[in-house]
Formats: C-alpha cells, sequence, structure tokens
C-alpha cells in the first residue's frame, strides 16, 4: 500500500446508478471508508472540514445522499430507507469495495445499521457517531428533548438580539450563520459552539419520506436475529453525553452488536464540539495504511 499523499485534494464526481445522480467525493489514500451524513434529506458538507481529518492513512468516500445536497430527485422518485440502502450497496460496488467499512453520523448510523441487516455479508466494519436509534420510541424521545432545548429561554435571547441587531444589512453572511447556529443550536452541549458547525441545509421531502418508511420501527429483534452473540460486524459507538438523543440508545445499540461504546463531553456534534478527542477515537479504531 503507497503511502498517504496529505496533499492530495479531494476529488468529487457526479455518478448515475439506481437511476438517479449522486455527487460523490473522494478523499486520502489507503483502505477505504465510506462516510454517511445525517438527515435524512442533508449533504456531506456539514461533516467538514472536520471528518477530512481522518483521511489521513485511510480513503474517504463521501457522496450526498438521494434527494439532498447536490444529489437532487425528481418529484416521484422514491427516497425511502430502502433506496437509500441500495444507493450505498450501489456505491460500494461502483467503487469496488468488497465488504464496506461504513462511517455513519446520526441518520447516518442508523443507515449503516440497516445496510448491514440487508447485506451483512458485505459488511465488515460499523463507526456509529450519534447514531439515529434502533426504536422509533428512542426517536420521539430525542425529538422531544431537543423541542425542549429549543424552548430554552438563552436561545430564544440570543434570537430576539439577533433580530435586533444591524448585523442582516452589516453582514449579511455572517447574519445567515448566526441564525443557522441559532437554528441547531439546542444539538450542542453550548449553544455557542453551534456557529462552528458548517452550515447545510434539509429536503423536508427526504427526511418526512424516510422516516414514513419507516414507520413505528423497532429493529432491535432483527439485529439480534441476524447477528447472534459474536458474528456483528466489528463496531464502534460515539455519543455525547449532553446528546438530546438519550444516552440509553445508544447504549442499547452498543450492547445488541457487542460494540464498544465511547462518551465525549459533547452534544450530537462530537466532531464540532471535540474535534481532537473525536479523530482520536476514530483513528484508532478505522483502518490504515
Amino acid at each position: 500500500m503507497p503511502p498517504p499523499d496529505e496533499t492530495q485534494a479531494p476529488v468529487t464526481a457526479v455518478v448515475e446508478l439506481n437511476g438517479v445522480r449522486l455527487f460523490t467525493r473522494r478523499l486520502g489514500a489507503g483502505p477505504p471508508v465510506i462516510v454517511l451524513h445525517g438527515g435524512p434529506g442533508a449533504h456531506h458538507d456539514y461533516l467538514l472540514p472536520q471528518y477530512d481529518l481522518l483521511a489521513r492513512g485511510r480513503t474517504l468516500f463521501y457522496y450526498d445522499q438521494r434527494g439532498g445536497g447536490r444529489s437532487p430527485v425528481e418529484g416521484p422518485t422514491s427516497v425511502g430507507w430502502r433506496d437509500h440502502v441500495a444507493d450505498l450497496d450501489a456505491l460500494r460496488a461502483y467503487w469496488g469495495i468488497d465488504a464496506a467499512v461504513l462511517l455513519g453520523y446520526s441518520w447516518g448510523g442508523l443507515l449503516a445499521v440497516l445496510y448491514a441487516l440487508e447485506h451483512p455479508e458485505r459488511s465488515s466494519t460499523l463507526a456509529l457517531v450519534a447514531p439515529a436509534p434502533v426504536t422509533a420510541g428512542w426517536r420521539d424521545e430525542f425529538e422531544r428533548r431537543l423541542a425542549d432545548r429549543m424552548a430554552d429561554p438563552a436561545i430564544a435571547r440570543m434570537r430576539a438580539e439577533l433580530q435586533a441587531s444591524e448585523l442582516r444589512t452589516r453582514d449579511p453572511e455572517g447574519y445567515r450563520r448566526r441564525a443557522f447556529a441559532l437554528a441547531v443550536a439546542g444539538y450542542f452541549r453550548n449553544p455557542t459552539l453551534a456557529e462552528q458547525m458548517t452550515p447545510f441545509r434539509i429536503t423536508g421531502r427526504t427526511r418526512d419520506a424516510v422516516w414514513r418508511s419507516l414507520g413505528d420501527y423497532d429493529l432491535r429483534e432483527r439485529v439480534r436475529s441476524t447477528f447472534p452473540p459474536g458474528t456483528a460486524p466489528l463496531t464502534l459507538v460515539v455519543h455525547g453525553i449532553h446528546d438530546p438523543l438519550p444516552i440509553a440508545a445508544s447504549q442499547q445499540l452498543a450492547a445488541l452488536l457487542g460494540a464498544r461504546l465511547v462518551t465525549l463531553d459533547t452534544g450530537h456534534a462530537p466532531h464540532v464540539e471535540a474535534t481532537a478527542e473525536f479523530v482520536q477515537a476514530l483513528d484508532a479504531f478505522l483502518p490504515r495504511a
């Protein structure tokens, strides 16, 4: 294996598979790792620049999932969870990867689990960062906790201060970044840290279609039957102790998969709130040259 070229520029391409055009980005050299962004309906950009730090000694394959970012779809095109799993498998084959190493964040973590359940023979390693839970019940609790945080008087006060400021006219880009940060502040241990996240947008149709396709889901029994003790892919779960997604959901998932659970002093975005610790945990786990 040649040594990694840390000066290498990212390579982007649009790949047509399964009747959709998917925007892809590749960085690094070494063993392949497929990165799955959250959402659903978001795009990979908001994982940057922090996730790129993991390209030292490995190749990171990013893509915008169908129906989000630079992979838009026409209205009638299906964007349910099975379509996302099919796209991931098609990209795996296109990239010439026999057994996938999947690095999934938030919804991307659940997508990685769904892929492993559908294609256990093609799944070697799962790195799940603040993964969406394997039951609808935990997801409902996450939404409730997030709503409570967003109603915090401190966040409301910061919104009012922004509206009353002259930032919108003086610095429109700064205003947009500040408004975005306040829109996601509830995900963070410290709301002011939200300004360090790369802004992103959610395509509502895709988000709603994915959750609707999952319905009142509970994957626990399927995980148990697909992966009896000792047979699951090598798995690491990373979870922030201040995440509005209850840590009990990741504890449950780690137990089901026989995985190690790493906790960080963060909310739902460990790559932003504790970059060094995030990189250290994943760099020690993911294959590298």
